[in-house]
């Protein structure tokens, strides 16, 4: 059973009160890699046992491709623990900048979740780790076999001193690009398996020309101007010098920040004037209905397609200029200190790190598993193709999603892009990320 705690209550009180009225990263995660590809799979399914009492599941989980997929890991622990009532705590807003204030003020209260949804890397380590608000889990990794299906990478940006942080649930990849087949076929634009920027600059004049908005944004949800920023970095900086970046090894005075920065602000004269007023899924569906050419969002775009049966008639390449890198972004859960109900805590920690759970959550939510051992013949040509990406290309960690720096200077990146999105000044954003870097530095010293 599932209570939604934004129906029932408004989204205001602690999940105590409801169940006492229902009926019963660190720097070292940082870096250009490859991986191995997926193996065969393997039984790894989680075995029932009997529990009963809450689980109190806190996300930002809600759009129409999200909430079907985040359903699906609730039904698979429900299939194993049917006497658990779940709640799900979910906050509206994209990358989880609405649900961080919301979770910092109830961790700060003495009042967690169960169980809460976290980006691995600087955010989980930053903000949960650090702070002292999380539990290990490394038992649940050495129990479930974890150390033995999940990359390297993503095991280093889920760790702290050699203790795991948090489970991983699902790969997005950052850099995706998504177009609508029939409006490039009707407009004469050819999209082959990669783009350029200069190719996509020329597409943008063709379909603008004929009244259509050729790049859908979104900037209600302030991660999506810097997300599309930081994209355009990898294209214009590659992946060894975009990482050299966010760690404090190159200067953001680069040219190629300035190059990037120039070459952003071209692209943004081909985008929907009302995307102040827009969510990322709302700029996606613009290339879903075809009011739209393009839209630059990772693949929890690839959810929406999929919730609204548009599979057909939606492509995809890399963000242009990005073809063979990977821009990281990965869901996990943690296990609280003080869990109100600890066991069913971990048991959904143990549920979602187990193929299963994998497998049913990743073909809807549009990334992959985090797991290698997965059937890869049940997921989409999409999913296929992001595989393959993953095990071959450069991985990168995403500022936007909070893997790539600190808590502060992702803010203050929000803060930057969102400000030159209108102004489109080069100059005060350099000086701006200057700053903020310099600051970053000066606090971790």
């Amino acid at each position: 059973m599932v209570v939604d705690l934004r129906t029932k209550l408004g989204g205001r009180a602690s999940r105590r009160n409801v169940l006492k009225g229902s009926a019963a990263v660190g720097a070292g995660a940082l870096g250009v890699g490859r991986l191995g590809g997926f193996a065969a799979a393997q039984d790894a399914s989680p075995t029932a046992a009997a529990a009963t009492g809450g689980l109190e599941v806190f996300s930002w989980w809600t759009s129409p491709g999200e909430a079907p997929a985040l359903q699906a890991l609730f039904d698979t622990f429900n299939g194993l623990y049917p006497d658990v009532e779940i709640v799900n705590a979910a906050v509206a807003g994209g990358a989880g900048v609405n649900a961080r204030a919301v979770l910092i003020t109830r961790l700060q209260g003495n009042q967690p979740p169960d169980s809460w949804q976290t980006h691995v890397g600087r955010e989980l380590i930053d903000n949960y780790v650090a702070p002292g608000f999380c539990e290990p889990v490394t038992d649940i990794y050495e129990s479930e076999g974890l150390l033995e299906v999940m990359p390297q990478t993503l095991i280093d940006q889920a760790s702290q001193d050699s203790e795991q942080y948090s489970v991983p649930v699902g790969v997005h990849r950052g850099n995706g690009f998504w177009y609508n087949r029939q409006v490039m076929e009707e407009n004469g634009v050819t999209v082959g398996e990669t783009m350029s920027i200069e190719e996509f600059l020329a597409a943008a004049e063709t379909l603008q020309t004929a009244g259509i908005t050729p790049l859908s944004l979104a900037t209600r949800d302030t991660f999506a101007a810097a997300q599309t920023f930081e994209n355009t970095l990898l294209a214009v900086a590659g992946p060894e010098k975009y990482n050299q970046l966010f760690l404090g090894e190159v200067d953001w005075d680069d040219a190629d920040v300035r190059t990037a920065a120039d070459t952003y602000a071209q692209m943004l004269q081909f985008v929907n004037e009302d995307h102040p007023a827009l969510s990322w899924d709302q700029a996606t569906a613009m290339v879903i209905e075809g009011r739209a050419g393009f839209n630059s969002m990772g693949d929890w775009a690839y959810g929406e397609v999929v919730a609204r049966d548009a599979v057909e008639n939606t492509g995809w390449v890399s963000h242009p200029g990005t073809n063979g890198s990977f821009v990281l972004v990965v869901d996990s859960f943690t296990l609280p200190v003080g869990a109100p109900d600890v066991e069913n805590a971990r048991n959904w920690l143990r549920v979602l790190g187990s193929r299963e759970a994998q497998e049913a959550f990743n073909p809807l939510k549009g990334s992959i598993p985090a797991r290698t051992d997965i059937d890869r013949e049940i997921f989409s040509p999409y999913h296929q193709w992001s595989i393959d990406s993953f095990a071959n290309d450069a991985l990168v960690p995403s500022c936007a999603h909070g893997q790539a720096s600190s808590p502060a200077f992702q803010q203050a990146f929000y803060d930057a892009l969102l400000v030159f999105v209108d102004d489109q000044d080069a100059d005060s954003l350099i000086l701006t990320l200057q700053d903020a870097a310099a600051l970053d530095a000066e606090m971790a010293s």
